[in-house]
């Protein structure tokens, strides 16, 4: 078994798709997955306003065998007296088995023969080429664009794409842009590609100055306005909508303090937070 990682790079998304994009990834995965009848461990989705990402650890490196089962002929007019007749022969020929593996099962209609047809499993490797495009074009979201002359939607440009099977890199092409190993960390505090691997794609990206794990930048988020509240001597006035957004607009969160002057005080509380909140993202202290 071995781990398998896909990054789709793009320019700056807007907040809310962050989540709706990790969930999807997350749900098609699992259904793209059980239709090519391989087996997975636990999927973990994660998101940045320059990423989306898929983890899946324990991905099975063989599809599994698919048996199939057809029916055919009722066993009467399949056999007289135990031996085949020209029904049983001909589609045991259809099926492409020999009449001796035909098998005769009671059904609520009565006993009818069936041909049971073994399809060997592919290895992963060579279906997840195919798999990881198609699941990146299921993705759906409320406004996509087009740029370039790639004619493929989007929310933001596609820019660049890991795509890792174990260490070896799952070759597909979409929107113009090829699959590798190379990812980018954060756009000013990091210059250049960064390679990447399944088992240690989070500490990577950390050293590229990118928080990936959503909930991780949640809490820094939290810790580090905390501390510049107290270190002005105020409180923060915490709002669940506004963190949730800031947590899907940075990549590595920095707290900083600011102040107006104490005469903006005489206006009601609503008209100096509900700017700050609405169109400079800013916590009220």
């Amino acid at each position: 078994m071995k781990d398998l990682l896909l990054e789709i790079g793009t320019e700056e998304l807007p907040a809310h798709v962050v989540d709706l994009g990790t969930k999807q990834l997350q749900e098609k995965a699992k259904e793209l997955l059980a239709e090519h009848r391989i087996g997975h461990g636990p999927v973990s989705v994660w998101g940045t306003p320059r990423r989306l990402v898929l983890s899946i650890t324990q991905v099975e490196e063989e599809q599994a065998d698919l048996l199939e089962e057809v029916k055919g002929p009722p066993a009467s007019i399949a056999f007289a007296e135990g031996q085949p007749t020209k029904a049983a022969i001909g589609f045991a020929e259809r099926q492409g088995v020999e009449v001796s593996e035909l098998v005769v099962k009671k059904t609520p209609q009565g006993e009818y023969v069936f041909a049971q047809r073994k399809e060997q499993g592919l290895p992963s490797r060579e279906i997840l080429p195919e798999l990881l495009p198609q699941l990146i074009a299921a993705l759906s979201f409320p406004k996509t664009m087009r740029w370039g002359e790639v004619d493929f939607r989007f929310p933001r440009p596609i820019r660049w794409l890991v795509a890792l099977f174990g260490d070896e890199v799952v070759p597909f092409s979409i929107a113009g842009v090829d699959s590798g190993n190379l990812s980018w960390g954060h756009r000013f505090y990091c210059s250049g590609p960064v390679p990447v691997t399944p088992s240690t794609y989070l500490d990577d990206l950390r050293r590229a100055w990118v928080i990936v794990d959503g909930d991780e930048r949640r809490q820094t988020i939290i810790r580090l306005v905390e501390e510049a509240a107290k270190a002005c001597g105020g409180q923060v006035l915490w709002d669940e909508d506004l963190l949730a957004e800031v947590t899907n607009l940075v990549e590595y969160p920095v707290a900083v303090w600011g102040e107006f002057g104490s005469d903006m005080l005489e206006l009601p509380r609503e008209v100096l937070i509900t700017p700050m909140k609405e169109h400079q993202r800013y916590f009220a202290v």
